[in-house]
């Protein structure tokens, strides 16, 4: 049998002070199934060197685990799962584990490996995703008119990230916030001038930075992010939270302290994010930012007015943080905090379909009474296919153009390549 191996040699190692030669346990494997690749985690007591590389005919990824055993059983994979036909294990050398993930079909592998975090320890994660050829590149058909909105939906956490865990019914978050994510997908569908987008459907994590970029890719006009706040040893914290993206710090210190909760997520279900824009490109963004953060503000309170008819409020006014997930520059986006998970009468609440229900529906009544207030639904055929241009008028301001039109003044300068904020009557400006 012919052996082809296919570039992919990698050498990975973790330095924690494991002392050279000790054996690591393999705790537990776990398997997680996302849209586009499957995902294995390997639980470790350690930390330990592993090789991995693809071998044809039949194809299989190996993958070698220095000074290594293995504990448990290993999870089977799904029949229908479309690149793994299944995994085993052997004894390869000395002290060295050996297993073999079994594959239907060519596939692209990513491993990376993880520091503990929270409630995990060390992980080594490989995501299997199908070695398909490229497709010649197809001219993108024009984009059709729509007289509708793009409400994304965000069900925070998901797969190997639980989120928080309640204490009595060890609820986790995120089940029940893929729960009213999913009722309020039913409510926006069900409104003819609206359509909802998922970041995710099932039980898998995505990573943050994907998810507003799914948002953006679907030309969402709306993203909503939902999670279910906790607050360990404080059994009785109860209520709503809304918060906005600031890029100037948090209006409160419990509003930095959840960013960093939730941003963190990445250090759980994948790989910490890093900014590698250009300067020019950071400027543009940051200027598309900050006009989307107000409209992001605005969005919050209304959702807010709405969560307060169904129960009580933690914070009365919406919050500002650096939450990575709201990052989409030109989106108005809110993270929604539905209840405490760790107090157990909230997290009995949360647990209850009529409750999520009730959730979803406060969120979506104040979703449509922010885009009622801002006309979105009828500005989608207008924003489609026509090219936006003021002329000056006398008395018209830089500033009064830019409220007219909801855009920073920043960026209208930098679209009309104005040093200043003098106009001339009957210039053209072109509008972002």
């Amino acid at each position: 049998m012919r052996i082809a191996r296919l570039g992919l040699l990698l050498f990975l190692g973790l330095f924690a002070g494991l002392g050279q030669g000790a054996t690591v346990a393999v705790e537990n494997l776990r398997l997680w199934r996302a849209p586009d690749h499957v995902r294995l985690v390997f639980d470790l007591s350690g930390t330990l060197e592993h090789r991995v590389f693809i071998l044809k005919n039949p194809d299989r990824l190996v993958v070698d685990l220095e000074n290594s055993r293995l504990l448990g059983a290993l999870p089977t994979p799904d029949p229908n799962e479309a690149v793994l036909a299944g995994i085993r294990t052997g004894a390869h050398g000395d002290n060295k584990l050996r297993i073999v993930l079994d594959l239907k079909q060519p596939a692209r592998p990513r491993t990376f490996v993880l520091k503990p975090y929270d409630q995990y320890g060390h992980r080594l994660v490989i995501d299997l995703y199908e070695a398909r050829s490229a497709a010649p590149p197809q001219p993108k058909p024009a984009k059709p008119k729509r007289d509708y909105i793009v409400i994304a939906i965000d069900a925070g956490h998901g797969g190997e990230d639980p989120g928080a865990i309640g204490r009595r019914y060890k609820t986790r978050e995120k089940d029940a916030v893929l729960a009213i994510a999913k009722q309020l997908e039913k409510l926006v569908d069900a409104e003819p001038t609206m359509r909802a987008v998922m970041t995710r459907k099932g039980d898998y994590y995505v990573e943050l930075k994907e998810r507003y970029e799914i948002a953006r890719e679907n030309e969402a006009d709306i993203f909503v992010s939902i999670h279910a706040d906790a607050l360990p040893g404080k059994r009785r914290a109860r209520g709503a939270s809304v918060y906005a993206l600031s890029e100037r710090g948090a209006t409160s210190a419990l509003a930095r302290t959840l960013a960093n909760k939730h941003n963190a997520s990445d250090l759980i279900g994948g790989v910490s994010l890093s900014d590698k824009d250009d300067l020019l490109a950071k400027v543009l963004l940051d200027l598309s930012q900050t006009a989307t953060i107000g409209s992001s503000v605005e969005l919050g309170s209304s959702v807010l007015s709405e969560l307060r008819r169904i129960g009580p409020i933690h914070i009365e006014t919406v919050q500002q943080a650096g939450f990575a997930v709201l990052k989409a520059p030109d989106v108005p986006s809110i993270l929604i905090e539905t209840a405490f998970i760790s107090t157990p009468t909230e997290e009995k609440k949360l647990r209850g379909k009529s409750y999520q229900r009730k959730l979803a529906n406060g969120i979506f009544k104040g979703i449509k009474r922010y885009a009622t207030r801002r006309k979105l639904a009828g500005n989608q055929s207008r924003r489609a296919d026509e090219r936006r241009v003021h002329i000056v008028q006398p008395g018209d301001t830089l500033s009064a153009i830019a409220r007219l039109y909801d855009v920073h003044m920043d960026t209208l300068r930098f679209a009309n390549n104005l040093s200043d904020n003098k106009l001339k009557v009957g210039r053209k400006l072109v509008i972002p």
